[in-house]
């Protein structure tokens, strides 16, 4: 049943990178679906994926978008003037609501400002700051300027709950609105399209997409690939990437005993990870899809050797998100110094063999996962949408009270 407003509801997003826009632009969706098209009109700031959902934004959304401590320090007095142009232009409107959509360093700001300058427009946070992982002190000193947290993995609300943040709700996380396509997908075609031997395991391996991270781990994964040769015999092995580095990697990998067969796209990316045995996994968004498509897997991550002296501040003892949301460390991390070829190697023979505990224990796991990002339903846009509407009601109730 739909909820139609009175009056058309004003929501002002704001989206300071391409992430963001894509899950403004899928709320945007819900929302009308939510409300009736005519019922809900957007304003901010978005990309073109928040545009074709309606969004005029206020200026570039590439002017913000910017991530890692020295481009933002090299960008920071734009950055400012951007921040409270948004804070006086969502004063101006008046909005039902603000919605800033993760991007903290950028939205925050400007979600402290409005606050203090109009403390009754409800601001809605989508996407959950990392408190569990790092600066955990940052949950409580959210609670006094946002109203409502939408979180996209299920064990944030009692995070924000504990650490004595803001009320917090599990909405999904998007991979969820993926999850039919990708079981559909036809694997038999994308083997055929590969020459993958049908006698021969298949590994993917997964060193990031970032500059830095390729720099720090293709290496040590080449070295990997020689032993696990040595170890299990011969394998497919799987590379999936993005085009802007897909030169890099070729010739990265040049010298390599075995070259790996570079995969481009969403679409296939999702059949390399049904298609393998095992992964080896840079840490990050991506353990959460091979969770998805059942891919036993190894994570191993190098970090830039000036944010060491930092280490100590980060709270988390895992890394993985797949661990995350399982509370335990089902699926091997070795971090920083543990990053070695042998202990990887060690780690990840075992899944070549499916009747290994290793990879019973894992597959137990995988399914568990999936459990939990599907508690709150198939549609995380549409979770989203009734949250935000909800919080929109409630704070207007409070303020007529």
């Amino acid at each position: 049943m739909q909820n139609k407003p009175q009056s058309p509801l004003k929501l002002y997003l704001i989206a300071g990178e391409h992430s963001g826009d894509a899950l403004g632009a899928k709320l945007m969706e819900g929302l009308k679906e939510e409300c009736g098209a005519n019922n809900v009109r957007f304003v901010g700031l978005g990309g073109l994926a928040m545009q074709a959902q309606g969004l005029d934004p206020i200026f570039s959304m590439e002017e913000v978008a910017v991530m890692g401590p020295v481009a933002i320090l090299a960008r920071l007095p734009n950055l400012i003037k951007r921040v409270h142009e948004c804070v006086d232009d969502v004063i101006d409107e008046q909005p039902d609501a603000l919605i800033i959509i993760d991007s903290p360093e950028f939205t925050h700001p400007i979600a402290k400002r409005v606050r203090k300058k109009q403390p009754n427009i409800p601001i809605i946070n989508y996407v959950s700051p990392t408190i569990w992982a790092w600066r955990p002190g940052r949950a409580k000193k959210m609670k006094p300027y946002v109203d409502e947290v939408l979180a996209l993995l299920p064990f944030e609300p009692k995070c924000h709950e504990d650490l004595g943040g803001p009320s917090c709700h599990y909405v999904g996380h998007p991979l969820i609105e993926k999850k039919s396509g990708i079981d559909n997908l036809d694997t038999q075609a994308f083997e055929k399209k590969y020459n993958l031997p049908e006698n021969q395991k298949t590994m993917v391996l997964l060193p990031g997409s970032r500059p830095n991270e390729i720099k720090h781990l293709l290496a040590p994964f080449g070295e990997v690939v020689t032993q696990l040769n040595q170890k299990v015999g011969p394998f497919n092995l799987l590379l999936p990437t993005v085009d802007s580095q897909r030169e890099k990697i070729e010739q990265e990998t040049l010298n390599w005993r075995q070259k790996p067969q570079l995969i481009l796209g969403e679409e296939e990316k999702f059949l390399a990870f049904k298609t393998a045995n095992a992964a080896l996994a840079a840490s990050g968004t991506v353990t959460l899809e091979l969770a998805l498509t059942n891919t036993p897997m190894v994570v191993a991550y190098k970090y830039e050797w000036y944010l060491h002296p930092f280490r100590p501040l980060i709270k988390a003892d895992m890394f993985a998100l797949a661990n995350h949301i399982l509370g335990q460390k089902a699926f091997p991390e070795l971090i920083q110094a543990d990053c070695t070829p042998q202990n990887i190697v060690k780690e990840l023979a075992p899944l070549f063999d499916e009747t290994s505990t290793q990879t019973k224990q894992q597959k137990a796991m995988l399914g568990q996962i999936e459990e939990c990002m599907f508690a709150a339903g198939k549609q995380p846009s549409r979770a989203a949408a009734r949250q935000c509407l909800a919080t929109i009601k409630q704070k207007k109730h409070l303020s007529t009270n």
